[in-house]
């Protein structure tokens, strides 16, 4: 299509800011043609000012429009969306009798709930993955039309869909509603959806579970199916194998196998630690106290029952009281910390503070309970009770950003002992919420000044709009584990509203009174959060410096059994995690017992090794580093310590 110029010309203006013009409407699909018929070939949609639409979107209007092929960011949930339509079809082919809810796109894929007796199973997948092949191969166009509320009623209605009438009968009876078609099946839905199922090709079903209607227990429960789509087969290949590496990962299986926790329903949330895992837990402990020394950071200890008029004045009642838990006692009510902050402040304000003393860093492993849902609990990954490597920086407005800095350094440090490059770290920064204490202004001044932070380390950041805490925006560290996902740690807040709610206050230069800043940091977070995402990201071979055993002695015959309790007594006064095997077992029977047990070092003694004073050194890959003293050995596993733990 040739630039015209006419009366009324339609400018378009493109990502790469050329602009093409038109003398009349062009729909998205001829525009992608006017730019090349290679671009029109592998055009899924477009983007009009912002807004996803149809390729046959009629654009009127000046726009900046933007064709959707597989490589645009919007893509792939433009693809697990038509891949809900596409099981959806094949279910109606299969189950005539079906009836069809809710049918979203999600992270990694989509879902649909059904309503159909008796429910699907896993055992029914493969026939309608087979089916949805099928219908891909018949290469169906895709189409839309608008319909008034009552018509899309009447429609589903006489289809016997009645979940969907009963969705369109709430929606505003003004409002024109889209239905899909794709061959016999027909959907209501927002869209944009692919323009023929030919492009749906890397989809698998994964499972079934029970949802209930509108997610109200009250409701009926009908049947979901679970499926992940991606653009390419490559792309989806390498997803399952993440799928299969993180159940082989899964800390909750290796926890049980290698003894370290468990959970039950006596105590809903909270972890049973267990002589191995408790020594773990211990071991990241005393690094991070390590980490506070470093820091400058005065080990504090604040109360875990507090009266309820504290949370009040904290805002955490109006802001927070449906994640906290709460008692009583000689009629007073209380509440069970889930944060540490408000208690540092009352540390700060016993004794009148000066600028002089500023900053002041407290730094606390503050226990926490949070009355987290049922359904969202997740072995050790999301708990009722936890424990933070929590730390408060009282400080200046004019020493926030050096503080940040220095912070943001010593963070990165320590994902780098504990096995995170630079490379494995994203920086985000977590924006004002809807729901907030303080004013904008506030929140202007706490948000810049995190970026002015940033910018001074020469970090790239991530901006997350809306998800910074009721009284502060914060830095968040995000770490990418062995087989590519990201877990939320670290975080640094800037909180100029509650240290004024609480009164603290220092003197300043003029000897009058200031409210600090208090800055709000941790590193790893919950201790048992980041517990569980090192078991799966060693897959539960951790580090030396980390195991909880470090190493095992195994006797070859009962001759060597005096000689083996020698060996472990003077390891054990050398500082190493180290455990002893003497029962009357073949040798080659202990050392797979042990390797299962992913233990990093098996110390072999035979009559040899008795003979000479020494241990057979063998790691947990099957590698035999011959024969070393016992002192030999420890400064070999010291070496592998990060160097704040005395390397």
């Amino acid at each position: 299509m040739d630039q015209v110029s006419s009366q009324h010309p339609i400018a378009i203006a493109l990502p790469d800011g050329s602009q093409r013009i038109f003398d009349q409407p062009v729909t998205v699909a001829a525009l992608a043609r006017d730019i090349g018929p290679e671009l029109a070939k592998v055009a899924l949609a477009g983007k009009i000012d912002g807004r996803l639409v149809e390729l046959d979107y009629l654009i009127d209007v000046d726009a900046n429009v933007e064709i959707v092929t597989d490589k645009h960011a919007d893509a792939l949930s433009i693809i697990r969306h038509s891949c809900a339509h596409l099981m959806a079809q094949a279910i109606a082919r299969l189950h005539p009798d079906a009836q069809f809810a809710m049918g979203p796109a999600i992270d990694d894929g989509f879902y649909y709930d059904i309503a159909l007796s008796p429910p699907l199973s896993e055992e029914d997948l493969p026939r309608i993955e087979a089916e949805m092949h099928a219908i891909v191969a018949e290469a169906i166009p895709v189409s839309h039309s608008a319909h008034p509320r009552d018509d899309a009623v009447r429609f589903f209605s006489e289809r016997g869909q009645m979940y969907k009438a009963q969705i369109a009968a709430e929606l505003p009876a003004d409002q024109l509603l889209t239905i899909y078609r794709q061959g016999e099946f027909a959907d209501l839905c927002r869209g944009p959806h692919v323009p023929n199922t030919r492009l749906l090709r890397a989809f698998k079903l994964m499972k079934t579970a029970g949802a209930y209607w509108r997610g109200d227990a009250n409701n009926v429960m009908l049947c979901r199916v679970y499926g992940t789509a991606w653009l390419h087969d490559d792309d989806l290949r390498a997803h399952l194998h993440r799928l299969k590496e993180a159940q082989r990962r899964d800390h909750r299986t290796l926890g049980k196998q290698l003894d370290y926790f468990h959970m039950q329903d006596e105590a809903p949330g909270m972890v049973f630690w267990h002589p191995r895992g408790w020594r773990l837990w211990q071991t990241i402990e005393h690094y991070m106290r390590h980490v506070y020394i470093d820091g400058g950071y005065q080990e504090v200890k604040a109360p875990q029952v507090v009266d309820l008029s504290l949370w009040k004045r904290s805002g955490h009642w109006d802001n927070y009281k449906d994640n906290m838990f709460f008692t009583a006692s000689e009629n007073r009510e209380y509440a069970l910390k889930p944060m540490n902050c408000p208690g540092h402040i009352q540390i700060f304000k016993h004794g009148l503070r000066s600028y002089r003393a500023l900053p002041i860093r407290y730094g606390e492993f503050g226990a926490c309970h949070r009355d987290e849902p049922s359904g969202a609990l997740h072995g050790i990954m999301r708990v009722r009770a936890f424990t933070q490597d929590d730390g408060h920086i009282f400080c200046t407005e004019e020493q926030i950003e050096d503080e940040v800095a220095a912070f943001h350094r010593q963070a990165m440090r320590v994902y780098r002992d504990f096995g995170f490059d630079g490379d494995s770290v994203a920086v985000k920064i977590a924006l004002r919420p809807a729901r907030r204490l303080g004013s904008d202004d506030v929140w202007d001044r706490a948000e810049n000044t995190l970026r002015d932070a940033l910018r001074k380390c020469d970090v790239q950041w991530e901006e997350l709009p809306g998800e910074g805490a009721f009284y502060s925006p914060k830095i968040e560290y995000h770490l990418k584990d062995a087989i590519g996902r990201e877990w939320q740690v670290g975080t640094i807040q800037a909180d100029y509203l509650m240290p004024e709610k609480l009164g603290a206050e220092y003197v300043d230069v003029h000897s009058e009174r200031r409210t600090p800043v208090m800055l709000h940091r941790a590193i790893v977070g919950s201790m048992e959060r980041f517990t569980g995402i090192l078991i799966e990201h060693y897959a539960g071979q951790l580090p030396v410096w980390l195991a909880p055993i470090q190493a095992i002695v195994l006797n070859v015959t009962d001759a060597q059994q005096a000689y083996a309790a020698d060996v472990h007594r003077a390891l054990l006064g050398l500082h190493l995690r180290v455990e002893i095997d003497t029962r009357n077992e073949k040798i080659g029977y202990k050392v797979r017992e042990h390797v299962l047990q992913k233990l990093p070092y098996l110390l072999v003694v035979g009559e040899r090794e008795r003979a000479a004073g020494v241990v057979s050194v063998r790691t947990h890959a099957g590698q035999d580093l011959g024969t070393m003293t016992l002192d030999a050995f420890a400064d070999h596993v010291q070496r592998e310590c990060p160097e704040r733990l005395g390397r």
